[in-house]
């Protein structure tokens, strides 16, 4: 009896109310849930880990989850089972999620059938889990809403990173001109082997001077931005004519001169994942499912962190200087 018993429930994160890193809580008594119609369970082997769930757990972000609630929503791992009406999958499929249900970090998470997307066996449950928001945030701030063409210059600014490697390395293999910062020399490294051509190390008081005099006078057609608040104003400074600013990440409001838009009719676009339709998810998907088998799609993992050291994880993620790859949970 107690083996059934023990069988029924996992082990969780929980929040049970919005605060500092200390809020989160590993259980091990959570029930695992059961996946209704059109969703499915997974037993997770890899979660990613994203700023942005340090913005939740605070409270400080838009959209507040009910309390009690397991965060994460990129996991990889194997179909334990199916609801009703799933075709798609079944037990012991690997897969990866861009969104679940029931929270990633977790031993075991349901997901809308939607949102879980084959696994390639080229892959580990690490890259896995490095999939979804890193990859498909950078597809579809490059081309879902930046419009990128091969033979454009983009800017990818904070590209060691998730989302900044997953864009260098879609921008590289669709043929722009690859340009990133990083905040180390290790970063730099890491930017150049995943697909940049020259990499700029933003802590150098004059590196916009070299970004300038590397770009001559046309100026970057894409900048991929993930620190708005410090780098908007500047950015209006690099771009070309009818040049883009993609605003993937902002931790603050920032000061900038309208009148820099207007001077090169550039824009400022705003990107959500939270937004993409089902039809861009599943481009998205499609695009990183040809990446993988074409052998350039890599996702790099950086940190690794067991369960019990979420809240550890969650502190270096902001602390952190100079990020090298997705922070995943195991």
């Amino acid at each position: 009896l107690t083996m059934a018993a023990t069988r029924k429930v996992m082990r969780a994160v929980r929040v049970f109310e919005f605060g500092g890193p200390e809020v989160l809580k590993l259980q091990s008594d959570v029930l695992i849930p059961s996946p209704k119609e059109n969703q499915v369970l997974i037993k997770v082997h890899a979660c990613g880990v994203n700023p942005v769930e340090t913005y939740i757990r605070a409270g400080t972000y838009a959209r507040k989850p009910a309390l009690p609630y397991t965060p994460g929503t990129d996991v990889a791992g194997v179909i334990e089972s199916v609801g009703e009406h799933v075709a798609a999958f079944k037990r012991g499929d690997r897969v990866f999620t861009s969104d679940t249900i029931s929270g990633g970090y977790a031993e075991y998470a349901v997901a809308a059938a939607d949102r879980v997307f084959p696994l390639s066996d080229q892959l580990d449950f690490g890259q896995g889990a490095a999939l979804a928001i890193p990859y498909f945030t950078a597809y579809r701030a490059l081309f879902q809403r930046g419009h990128a063409k091969a033979g454009e210059s983009v800017l990818v600014h904070g590209a060691s990173g998730g989302v900044g490697i997953a864009a260098c390395q879609i921008a590289r293999a669709y043929g722009l001109k690859v340009l990133g910062t990083a905040g180390t020399e290790e970063g730099m490294d890491t930017v150049l082997r995943n697909g940049a051509h020259q990499a700029f190390n933003h802590r150098e008081a004059n590196y916009i001077e070299k970004i300038k005099e590397y770009t001559g006078r046309e100026g970057v057609d894409i900048i991929i931005e993930m620190l708005s608040n410090i780098n908007l104003a500047s950015d209006l400074q690099l771009l070309s004519c009818a040049g883009r600013v993609m605003v993937v990440g902002s931790r603050g409001p920032v000061h900038i001169n309208p009148r820099d838009t207007m001077t090169k009719e550039s824009s400022i676009i705003g990107v959500s994942l939270f937004l993409a339709t089902e039809e861009e998810r599943q481009e998205c998907a499609r695009a990183v499912a040809a990446g993988t088998e074409a052998g350039w799609l890599r996702p790099a993992v950086g940190s690794e962190y067991p369960l019990e050291k979420v809240a550890e994880a969650h502190e270096d993620i902001i602390q952190c200087s100079g990020a090298r790859g997705k922070m995943v949970l195991l």
